[in-house]
């Protein structure tokens, strides 16, 4: 549905009509708002994903490296390397905090990590991390660790764009979607329907106008019509008072004039 008949259903008057001028006025606002949102956020949308892309091929290659440094460590302290970590370590030391940024009134996930010294620092065997491997391999296992902690920064880090990047991916959805809206059914239906009142309105002009006209022309005949009167009485007056003058009035001298019997045959005019 859309052309002239897309409009809203309205009495056709001037304060509607400037209600709908106000309302055209709002809708026009906002669209220009949502559409400077939509380009914001499209910049943002991109920029992200450029993030993201960078992101993967570094993943790709700390997980490589971690995935060579653990064989690595494995191969040189032998595979009891894992129960001796597990025992020096009481809980992660690298830990996730998650907090919001507004980016054009959009809140994004953001997660950062950080470094929790007292939460690692000693195992269930009081033995100090850095201790790990003293006998054979710790350098590796160090190497090993610093691998997997560069992973992990990579994986958050990814984890927070991949977030961002949905979240600004539903939020540029549901913009453009309102621009479109706005552009393409309010204010259309608002101008046509500004259109339609002003036309009524016009239309109640010229009837109005029409309608004084006859108004004036009935007026203007109704006092040719009292001055073609007072001529005929005026002059019927006037005849009177020459007749009275005379001595005759102007009713007996038309009698004489037609009474009298029959006509004389003598008289030939």
């Amino acid at each position: 549905m859309s052309g002239q008949t897309q409009r809203l259903n309205v009495v056709p008057t001037v304060t509607m009509l400037g209600v709908m001028k106000a309302r055209l006025v709002g809708a026009t606002r906002g669209h220009a708002l949502l559409k400077k949102k939509s380009d914001a956020l499209t910049v943002q949308f991109r920029a992200i994903l450029k993030k993201i892309v960078a992101a993967k091929e570094f993943m790709g290659e700390a997980m490589r490296a971690s995935s060579f440094s653990l064989a690595e460590a494995k191969y040189v302290a032998g595979d009891g390397v894992r129960h001796v970590v597990l025992q020096s370590v009481r809980s992660a030391s690298l830990r996730v905090r998650s907090h919001q940024e507004n980016v054009a009134g959009v809140k994004l996930p953001k997660f950062t990590h950080f470094v929790d010294t007292a939460a690692g620092s000693a195992g269930p065997s009081n033995a100090s991390p850095s201790l790990t491997g003293l006998a054979r391999g710790g350098q590796q296992v160090a190497a090993c660790r610093a691998a997997h902690v560069k992973a992990i920064e990579v994986l958050v880090e990814l984890a927070s764009l991949q977030t961002s990047f949905l979240t600004l991916d539903e939020a540029i959805k549901t913009t453009n979607r309102r621009v479109n809206a706005l552009e393409n059914v309010v204010k259309p239906r608002l101008e046509n329907t500004i259109i339609y009142i002003k036309g009524e309105l016009d239309e109640l002009e010229r009837e109005d106008f029409f309608r004084l006209k006859k108004i004036q022309g009935y007026k203007k005949r109704a006092i040719e019509q009292q001055m073609a009167a007072s001529r005929e009485f005026a002059e019927e007056q006037l005849a009177e008072e020459v007749a009275l003058k005379r001595g005759i009035s102007v009713g007996a001298a038309t009698n004489m004039l037609f009474a009298g019997g029959d006509r004389d045959e003598d008289i030939i005019f």
